[in-house]
């Protein structure tokens, strides 16, 4: 198991954005948390340098990942400087030790793996590189002998330098015997006045050791910036997210329109409609069926189910076989169970639904009082009625009645009938003689 040291102090300046740029998000999870899900089978407590608004940063990544170890970088001197601070951390041995950063979310485990493996004692370093489409700004990796020679920036490198296509990811495996040797004698004599990890290749040289390289595609070091690049990056993801479901088994007619989640999980025979939003924690464990303009949040759903069009499912939510959640329905925190519909212009939270209930249109659980929320329960084959309230915390019994317009305060038995109606009138005449006087007040004036 390797030591993995995760960069992600910087500021995010051209950002612009208040949040922590580590902690944009890129398919419902943070881009940070995506390089730790990376190495977490290389090291499941990795080493994170924080500095700019540590203690956000630090918290959020604390949410998912308990473990995760964390040091300061303040202020901020270059990522040599960075992977300094975690000296005290790292063996002083010839055991490997991983450095990425944490704003490159598509990076691979495998590609980090292939990485590691290329550092011994007799190649204390080693570089990742990818040969982009353009290499224009980025530094090239000169290679001699089957060996990285030197790492020249774009804007010192000579013509026949340029020429090579061979860039530098910026992620780089050493000993950690290498780092406490060489860290220190890194320098901050250069036009920004820091302390360049890149440095360490002239240094492993001057020692007459190797460094190794291998490669990444372009996208898994793609680093994120700016906002169109964290757009151009969620494109990307997007697509591939989608084929792998696709490949999978999951008809989507139209994928361009569908957004998932790093963790959507859809059965095979499942059908994805246009202009649907999986976010986080949704899971269908058979084939289900979600109509146009739906989104889904944290709900699992069994085989035969049919979402939408025009739903919207919440956190805390369990769909059984065969249920029907239909346009303009909103469900919150609740177990609908198998056969139960919920067809129209309902809103159902903090519920659990019987088997074969039918909830009629305009149904409203009021569950909130302004400061708790209660439950509702409604038994198997109960009739709710149109235009139903259901004041929680209620019961209604296995196939009791609501009559449309009732507001239900207080429980219905098995078998009951709830019915509450206003005082019915009816006025013979009343709407011409009401205009007339309406019509006479408007010649006074």
């Amino acid at each position: 198991m390797s030591t993995c040291v995760i960069l992600a102090a910087g500021k995010g300046t051209r950002m612009r954005s208040p949040l922590p740029k580590v902690l944009h998000p890129l398919g419902g999870r943070t881009l940070i948390n995506h390089v730790i899900a990376a190495v977490s089978m290389m090291d499941p407590d990795p080493i994170i340098v924080t500095g700019s608004q540590a203690d956000l940063v630090e918290a959020d990544i604390k949410k998912s990942h308990q473990g995760c170890r964390f040091v300061r970088q303040e202020p901020q001197l270059g990522t040599g400087h960075a992977v300094a601070q975690a000296l005290n951390h790292i063996p002083n041995d010839d055991s490997p030790v991983l450095i990425l950063f944490g704003d490159t979310p598509l990076i691979k485990t495998e590609t980090l793996e292939n990485l590691v493996t290329l550092v011994s004692k007799e190649t204390p370093l080693a570089v990742l590189t990818f040969t982009p489409d353009d290499a224009g700004r980025y530094g090239r990796v000169i290679i001699q002998d089957g060996a990285v020679e030197r790492i020249r920036e774009a804007k010192d490198a000579s013509q026949e330098e340029l020429a090579c296509q061979l860039c530098n990811a910026g992620v780089m495996a050493a000993t950690g015997r290498i780092l406490h040797d060489l860290l220190p004698l890194l320098s901050d004599l250069n036009a920004a006045g820091e302390y360049y990890l890149t440095d360490l290749v002239a240094l492993v040289r001057g020692k007459k050791l190797k460094v190794g390289f291998a490669s990444a595609e372009p996208y898994e070091v793609a680093g994120v910036n700016a906002q169109m690049e964290l757009a151009v990056l969620e494109a990307y993801y997007q697509q591939m997210r989608r084929k792998e479901l696709m490949d999978q088994g999951v008809c989507m007619p139209h994928p361009e329109t569908v957004f998932v989640s790093y963790d959507t999980s859809l059965a095979p025979g499942t059908l994805v409609e246009s202009h649907c939003v999986f976010a986080s924690g949704v899971k269908a464990v058979g084939p289900v069926h979600i109509r146009a303009f739906s989104h889904l949040e944290g709900v699992q759903l069994q085989a035969g189910c049919v979402v939408g069009p025009y739903a919207r499912i919440r956190p805390g939510s369990e769909l059984d076989k065969d249920v029907r959640i239909g346009n303009f329905v909103e469900v919150k925190k609740t177990k609908v169970s198998s056969g139960a519909k919920i067809n129209h212009l309902s809103y159902i939270g903090d519920a659990s639904i019987g088997a074969k209930a039918n909830i009629g249109a305009g149904t409203i659980t009021c569950n909130y009082d302004g400061y708790q929320k209660y439950q509702t329960v409604i038994g198997e084959q109960a009739f709710i009625g149109s235009n139903t309230l259901l004041i929680a915390p209620v019961n209604v019994g296995a196939r009791a009645y609501t009559g449309s317009g009732t507001v239900v305060g207080q429980d219905v038995p098995e078998g009951a009938l709830a019915v509450t109606r206003a005082q019915w009138k009816l006025r013979e005449g009343w709407s011409e003689a009401f205009q007339q006087r309406k019509s006479h007040k408007g010649d006074d004036v």
